[in-house]
């Protein structure tokens, strides 16, 4: 197929007309994206001025659509979302009454966007919410962790979380299922020294319950940690028939991984080591096990030598 030859004069001209088309076609995008349009984009409610003598719970989604005014860039570039990807909607009428109106809070909700967007409506423009009396608990708080330390190196004692308890509000109902409240997850590596910081509370997911305060401070004792061995006198338990039991040995070695700073404190009256004489009554054990009843929380039990014992009953 033969191709068109033009010369340099149309060759020329060509290019005018092609040239001419596409500043034809830019102006009228311009034209067209500076031009005001509506468009739905949908945002995440965040609520504030909570009524204070009442426990809420919302009846519809957290989730609303905005009608949104925009130029054509805005359309393009924004991708039908608003800056911020939620907005704050005042709950203060709730004091008077169940349902809040979007058409009320306009204002407020359009100095919280960070463009010249502007929203005309919301749907739903009315909010509804379900009542209940407010009464109010405290709950101990519980500490999610995972922590590594140097090698040596741990809890030396019982781990400090100021204040250890917190408030929480809402219906009745909803706080009777409520025993504890945990933290957001504390993660510290390579911990060799003592630790002071702030943890958050892990997320409240019902939206009708408070919880006071947000976060705790946390305190974490760490110290190095040595091995050491006690020797501990046997006690015989559930010898309800007072039998004459004579042990072999009387006494089992304990070893286990003490801090340094408690190395010399703690001695044989921390741990109490027990035989159970039921496994000889019930089970017919020819050996007894060693068990401990009492150890210190902030020591590290390594083993027990021997783990079980011999033993005579003498009738």
């Amino acid at each position: 197929m033969p191709f068109i030859k033009l010369t340099k004069i149309e060759r020329k001209r060509f290019l005018v007309l092609i040239t001419c088309v596409l500043l034809a076609i830019a102006g009228w995008l311009f034209l067209a994206l500076n031009n005001k349009y509506v468009y739905t984009a949908k945002t995440v409610l965040i609520y504030k001025n909570f009524p204070q003598k009442k426990a809420f719970h919302p009846l519809q989604s957290d989730t609303v659509d905005l009608q949104v005014e925009g130029t054509g860039w805005q359309l393009l570039f924004a991708r039908l979302r608003v800056n911020p990807q939620f907005i704050s909607i005042n709950l203060e009428k709730l004091n008077n009454r169940n349902f809040i109106l979007f058409s009320e809070q306009l204002y407020s909700v359009n100095n919280q966007l960070e463009t010249s967007q502007k929203i005309i409506s919301v749907r739903p423009d009315t909010l509804y919410f379900d009542f209940s009396k407010r009464t109010v608990k405290r709950v101990p708080v519980r500490l999610v962790s995972n922590l590594s330390f140097v090698k040596q190196f741990g809890i030396s004692d019982v781990i400090q979380c100021t204040p250890n308890y917190v408030t929480v509000s809402g219906p009745q109902e909803e706080l009777e299922k409520i025993n504890e409240w945990k933290t957001d997850t504390l993660v510290l590596h390579n911990i060799q020294n003592q630790a002071v910081t702030r943890v958050g509370m892990k997320q409240n997911v019902l939206k009708n319950v408070n919880i006071f305060p947000a976060s705790i401070e946390v305190k974490l004792p760490v110290d190095e940690f040595t091995e050491k061995t006690l020797e501990v006198p046997l006690k015989i338990i559930n010898n309800g028939e007072y039998y004459n039991v004579k042990l072999y040995p009387k006494k089992v070695k304990i070893t286990f991984m003490v801090a340094l700073s408690s190395y010399q404190q703690v001695n044989e009256d921390f741990i109490e080591a027990v035989v159970d004489l039921n496994e000889w009554k019930l089970k017919h054990h020819g050996q007894l096990s060693v068990k401990l009843t009492r150890f210190p929380d902030y020591c590290r039990r390594m083993r027990i030598d021997p783990e079980k014992v011999d033993f005579i009953i003498e009738r």
